[in-house]
């Protein structure tokens, strides 16, 4: 049972009417950009249409998830496929891999005790530590304890997660979220 807890960030695992094939687009990231960002974090666009971290409750511009990034080592000088950026790394070729689907679902930890009326329900962004930097995931988890039906919180709940390590109603509940409507940044740019 997810009865301690654990966050892990936003996983997908699967998208409204299909499945998860693990697909992901590429964006640019600023070169030495300062912040770390793990592999299950919020990414959001900056004004240049360049990926940041997303560290707002409520985000303004989401883009995806982070799924982990590519660039040339500076001192290594090659190719490094890294499943986290780490902080003000300096590489002209930096592309981050998101996965920008705003029909994606992703797993999630919530920081709470989620009871089965929370189905349908909005929930924000809990936590907002560095993640793991030995293993290179997000901590990020749901604030299940304020699930609502207010509109600007970023993500809806779908379902449970239902098996042998987690359950409806455990004391750090596992969810299936995908992005709520008109947040995600391809939806505002569409005008829906």
């Amino acid at each position: 049972m997810a009865s301690t807890a654990a966050p892990y960030g936003f996983v997908p695992v699967n998208r409204i009417g299909g499945y998860e094939n693990g697909s992901f687009r590429q964006f640019k990231l600023t070169n030495s950009y300062g912040t770390s960002i793990f592999f299950g974090d919020i990414a959001e666009l900056d004004d240049n249409g360049l990926i940041i971290a997303d560290q707002n409750a409520t985000s303004t511009r989401p883009i995806g998830v982070f799924q982990g990034c590519s660039y040339t080592d500076p001192t290594l000088k090659y190719k490094l496929f890294n499943q986290m950026w780490l902080a003000s790394v300096s590489a002209m070729d930096i592309l981050a891999h998101v996965a920008d689907d705003p029909n994606q679902l992703f797993q999630v930890q919530s920081d709470a005790t989620m009871a089965q009326t929370t189905l349908g329900n909005n929930v924000e962004i809990i936590t907002y530590a560095a993640g793991n930097t030995s293993i290179g995931k997000s901590i990020l988890a749901v604030d299940g304890a304020n699930a609502a039906t207010t509109n600007t919180f970023p993500f809806r709940v779908i379902d449970f997660v239902d098996g042998p390590d987690s359950a409806v109603g455990d004391a750090y509940t596992d969810v299936i979220v995908r992005w709520a409507f008109g947040i995600h940044q391809y939806e505002l740019a569409l005008g829906t």
